[in-house]
């Protein structure tokens, strides 16, 4: 038993599937004995893969992958008591208040639960997310790799964030691999060539049935959805080859993710 579960961690490693590195006091980005999430790591290990090692014969025809911007993601980091910390509007409410500053413009829970929902897809533990990116409200451009394990709780996903944008690069503490890192502006210098960005917005006049609207997709072009990770306001349109809406009611970023995955999932016959 010993020696399978060595070749199971040596696979993973040479895979580049390690767990995301957690935040702690020391920068050591991986905290191996944390008792009170022992649960939820046992959970991440035996169930949720993030990258499958078997890709279904029909992901392997499929010559592109998805793409992901989200935008104007509310991820500002502050001090609070003297202590560095990313702000949110649940914990330091009092704080923002007196600072004359609104609530609504300190959401980090948002882009935490949109990259929830990219990252433990089907369509990403399948392989058929490319690349994942997230513009911040302050205007810092970052890439999180998609084979990445995010956090399983909100407070350590904002110790890694804070941790980002204060070294511009998070590295696997084992491997060395590059888990998230800060890029150069513009977005569209990393996208592919065959890339079609398309932005999601409820206030745009082009309402779409997702499914149709993907179906007929080439499947040659790389398909990037730019989605808001903000309470209010919309996506810009400057490097948007199309624009749509895909409700007729205002939709949150998990919800349009999901609706996102489950009809490239379809389009690509992935089940």
């Amino acid at each position: 038993m010993k020696l399978n579960k060595g070749k199971v961690m040596l696979k993973r490693k040479r895979d580049g599937c390690l767990p995301l590195p957690e935040h702690n006091q020391n920068s050591e980005v991986v905290s191996k004995n944390d008792n009170a999430d022992m649960d939820d790591d046992k959970k991440i290990r035996g169930e949720t893969h993030i990258a499958s090692n078997e890709t279904p014969s029909q992901a392997t025809k499929v010559s592109s992958r998805a793409i992901f911007i989200l935008e104007n993601a509310s991820l500002k980091k502050g001090f609070v008591r003297k202590k560095s910390k990313l702000l949110n509007s649940e914990e330091d409410a009092d704080f923002l208040l007196k600072q004359g500053k609104k609530l609504n413009d300190y959401r980090p829970d948002i882009v935490y639960e949109a990259l929830k929902g990219i990252l433990d897809s089907p369509l990403n533990k399948l392989g058929m997310v490319g690349a994942i990116y997230v513009r911040t409200d302050s205007g810092v451009l970052f890439e999180i790799k998609p084979h990445v394990r995010i956090p399983r709780t909100f407070k350590r996903f904002c110790g890694i964030i804070l941790e980002l944008l204060e070294k511009s690069c998070i590295r696997d503490k084992d491997t060395g691999d590059v888990l998230l890192r800060v890029l150069k502006e513009p977005v569209t210098r990393h996208l592919p060539e065959k890339a079609r960005v398309i932005g999601l917005s409820y206030n745009s006049p082009k309402l779409v049935d997702l499914d149709s609207y993907v179906s007929v997709a080439a499947d040659d072009a790389s398909l990037v959805f730019v989605v808001g990770a903000m309470v209010h306001g919309e996506v810009g349109k400057d490097n948007c080859e199309d624009y749509i809406s895909v409700s007729n009611y205002p939709l949150s970023a998990k919800c349009c993710i999901g609706l996102i995955c489950e009809s490239l999932e379809q389009k690509w016959k992935l089940f």
